[in-house]
């Protein structure tokens, strides 16, 4: 893809860096307000959602290992645990109810 945007990937406890291209079309990203989350025995997916009523859209399917998995959580809680000691503790969002997913 030629003058799509690059990032490096950096494997733990390694030097190496491993480019990567980011696609045009997953560039721009796409919001979600839900994720839901099922698995087999050999893999976790994650669907995330644009909820609007009258209804929701899956806009992203990804597909992991489990071990993968536990690593994502664990990027995420430190990235998480970062951002709250630079901006302050963020509150989590309530879950929506029955009655706000309806017209």
């Amino acid at each position: 893809m030629k003058g799509s945007p690059e990032m490096a990937i950096k494997k733990e406890g390694e030097r190496r860096e491993m480019p990567v291209k980011i696609p045009e079309r997953v560039l721009s990203g796409v919001y979600a307000n839900q994720m839901v989350v099922s698995h087999t025995g050999e893999e976790f997916l994650l669907d995330f959602v644009n909820l609007f009523p009258p209804e929701g859209v899956v806009n992203a399917r990804v597909i992991v290992s489990p071990g993968h998995l536990k690593r994502m959580i664990r990027a995420l809680q430190e990235n998480l645990r970062k951002y709250e000691n630079q901006h302050g503790q963020i509150m989590e969002a309530p879950a929506p109810t029955p009655g706000q997913l309806q017209n």
